[in-house]
């Protein structure tokens, strides 16, 4: 029994420390992944340790020592996405004509799914101003057709390799573009569009993840989310950032895109909001992101229902405050 305690303590410290590794490799990257799972096995291994009659000599305290250690060191990275923690974006709480507001649902489809009614019901239940799917192929094209009624202004990258992508619009586009910012076959879809007098910067991406099957290593996501937080500190509009990054909130690819890109996260404070795996409840993690500039208030942010995918959506209500700040401001406040 003391032997299978070492040996989960020394998976757990080893899970722990396998992202610093060097390299980006899939095998190493993924332990960025499940720090929530992980704490919650540490707690157990702990207990185990604590309730079993088993001798606790110098080299297992040392081992529950560093088991702890790693615990806290696991805490450290999620706590954030919990009400223990203060919200970074302030909760709007006046009236919708008192400011400009869009709300954005983000939905990885799931390309073999073949429930796109489950989606359109959810699509007229919750009237989003803007809708992304992702992972859409030329049959989810003409299957949400029926939505161009009541979405006028629309851009559609339909493709069979998991990377498709659709935007619905009720807001008109200022400016467009398609763009396949680090590889052929994975686009981003880049529009402006105005909230009341100002012009907003709209990113929705879908970077491939670090995995066996995708890439075998996390560097075109990386690099992708550091050349759009690059443009984004640049930029002199407010913009929004939303869609399936293949990254969890709390990994350090996804802090550096905040720090280069001044962006904020409204799931700060207020909870993790899971969107992947919708069928696997012990192994979900957040997935599915919308980040901001400042100058946004949040309205509200929700996990949608499941439709037959392996995530489940998104919906973001953002308010554009009166006390927007200028690009500078931006770059500057922390």
């Amino acid at each position: 029994m003391k032997e299978t305690l070492y040996v989960l303590s020394g998976l757990l410290i080893f899970t722990t420390l396998a992202p610093h590794l060097p390299g980006k490799h899939w095998l190493i990257r993924v332990w960025e992944f499940p720090r929530v799972q992980q704490v919650v096995a540490m707690g157990v291994v702990l207990a185990l340790w604590a309730i079993l009659p088993v001798s606790v000599d110098f080299f297992a305290a040392i081992t529950i020592g560093i088991l702890m250690a790693a615990g806290i060191y696991q805490l450290f990275w999620i706590i954030p996405y919990t009400s223990l923690w203060s919200a970074e974006v302030e909760r709007y709480s006046g009236k919708d004509d008192e400011a400009a507001t869009v709300s954005i649902m983000t939905s990885n489809v799931y390309m073999h799914n073949k429930n796109s009614a489950g989606l359109i019901n959810l699509v007229n239940k919750y009237q989003p101003d803007m809708l992304v799917t992702l992972e859409t192929n030329q049959r989810w094209e003409d299957e949400l057709a029926e939505l161009h009624a009541d979405y006028p202004h629309r851009m559609a990258c339909p493709l069979e390799n998991l990377y498709g992508m659709h935007l619905y619009s009720r807001l008109p586009f200022e400016k467009q573009q398609l763009r396949f910012v680090v590889e052929d076959g994975v686009p981003s879809m880049q529009v402006d569009v105005l909230l009341g007098k100002q012009t907003v910067t709209m990113y929705f991406l879908h970077p491939k993840p670090p995995s066996p099957t995708e890439n075998k290593t996390a560097r075109p996501r990386d690099v992708e989310l550091a050349i759009i937080g690059q443009e984004i500190a640049k930029a002199d509009n407010p913009v929004v950032v939303a869609g399936d990054l293949n990254d969890v909130a709390w990994s350090p690819t996804t802090r550096e895109f905040r720090e280069i890109s001044n962006a904020l996260d409204p799931r700060i404070g207020r909870g993790f909001f899971n969107t992947f795996h919708a069928k696997y409840p012990l192994i979900r993690w957040p997935l599915d992101h919308v980040f901001h500039s400042k100058g946004f208030m949040l309205c509200d942010i929700k996990r949608l229902e499941g439709y037959g995918s392996d995530h489940f959506p998104l919906l973001t209500r953002l308010a554009l405050s009166p006390r927007n700040v200028s690009s500078s401001d931006r770059k500057t406040e922390k």
